[in-house]
């Protein structure tokens, strides 16, 4: 296996776009990441799409070559890769042991979803699906309800409280106000966290992620091609786990992420004291929570002190979602793990802006798919 890197990144701004369609978002990012590796279309020799509901969506099929042909990218394989929010994620996976491996030499991986195309209600029924539907779906559990159970389960063994769920909520927010490409770009203070338009008890409208339009992307190349400021992939693991939270043995635990996790520092050689700063899948704010207990970087159930110590704030010992993660810089749900690749890579390059970091050597990034079914952990290094 060679290194890999990340040569070129290219992100859309996040929203509600009525006159942009699934494949304008697509080329756009598309466009900005090849032009960013100095690469063209007919240099690209595989291409690589995430995304999750785009036949429910917008009720187009055969995604992959309808984006790469518009793009110049053509007579390479396109394939679309499905893995509900972990979509883009599993397209990373795989593109990035294409290049590896020497099966390909500049594999496109783009990441989108066109979601605000549909009512509130047909986007809940849509994401409903990733879920398991002859089960808790039949039963009417929507994505947060399940998060709130699993929210509730956390207070009831480990003391959680609302005021931890809100801090991921502030930090979060308060991030995202700082990035120009974010869906909502709006400070919340505790206290409007504390007080949101209830979701699903005890998740409010702050612990929720956003229904948004976007599309990420990035270019990965061998190491040696790529240019010096670009990360190298250190570590890339995709684990799985069952559907329903009935056939969890403790459903405040994600196996899949720590699992993924595992691997990858085993890969990279690193344990997450390495660890500068991270990408996490906030979809709902106990999910931060969560994923910082099982991506080792603090025990089990002590995720909420955590995040309310502020370590994990831009100032902190170990900054998580400065780009305002899925709650604030929104999630178009076949666009977020490569979103946070591109993230990544602005703070690893210096690029962030007003929300640079100083320490930022070693970033990871953790796409989970549905109530946990599908996790991606991947590893860069400067």
């Amino acid at each position: 296996m060679r290194p890999v890197a990340v040569a070129g990144i290219g992100k859309t701004s996040f929203g509600a776009f009525p006159d942009k369609d699934l494949r304008g978002l697509a080329i756009e990012a598309a466009q900005a990441c090849l032009a960013d590796a100095g690469v063209l279309p007919g240099q690209v020799d595989s291409f690589y799409l995430g995304n999750f509901a785009g036949p429910s969506f917008v009720g187009q099929n055969h995604l992959a070559p309808y984006i790469a042909a518009e793009l110049g990218v053509l007579g390479v394989p396109a394939t679309r890769f499905e893995a509900a929010c972990a979509s883009a994620g599993a397209a990373f996976a795989h593109a990035w042991s294409a290049v590896a491996s020497g099966m390909h030499e500049a594999a496109l991986v783009v990441g989108v979803e066109k979601m605000t195309s549909q009512t509130t209600a047909k986007v809940t029924e849509i994401l409903a699906a990733a879920g398991d539907v002859q089960g808790e779906g039949k039963a009417g559990a929507t994505f947060p309800a399940l998060f709130a159970m699993i929210a509730r389960r956390h207070m009831y063994q480990y003391g959680t409280t609302r005021e931890h769920l809100a801090a991921v909520a502030v930090k979060n927010h308060a991030n995202g106000a700082l990035n120009p490409q974010a869906h909502m770009r709006k400070v919340i203070t505790m206290e409007q966290a504390l007080a949101g338009k209830p979701v699903a008890e005890p998740l409010t409208v702050y612990d929720c992620s956003l229904v948004s339009d976007g599309a990420a992307a990035v270019l990965l190349m061998a190491a040696d091609r790529a240019k010096a400021r670009n990360p190298r992939v250190l570590a890339c693991a995709q684990t799985s786990d069952h559907l329903a939270l009935e056939r969890k043995a403790d459903i405040t635990s994600l196996p899949a992420v720590r699992l993924a996790a595992e691997r990858a520092y085993k890969m990279a050689g690193l344990g997450p004291d390495d660890i500068d700063l991270a990408e996490v899948h906030d979809c709902f704010t106990i999910a931060e929570i969560i994923a910082m207990e099982e991506l080792g970087f603090c025990a089990r159930g002590q995720g909420g002190p955590y995040v309310a110590s502020g370590v994990t704030g831009l100032g902190g010992a170990k900054p998580v979602n400065t780009s305002g993660g899925l709650k604030s810089k929104g999630h178009p749900v076949g666009a977020t793990g490569v979103a946070q690749i591109c993230d990544l890579v602005l703070q690893m390059r210096g690029e962030a802006g007003a929300r640079q970091i100083a320490k930022k050597r070693i970033g990871l990034a953790q796409n989970l798919g549905g109530s946990g079914a599908t996790c991606v952990v991947t590893i860069l290094g400067a």
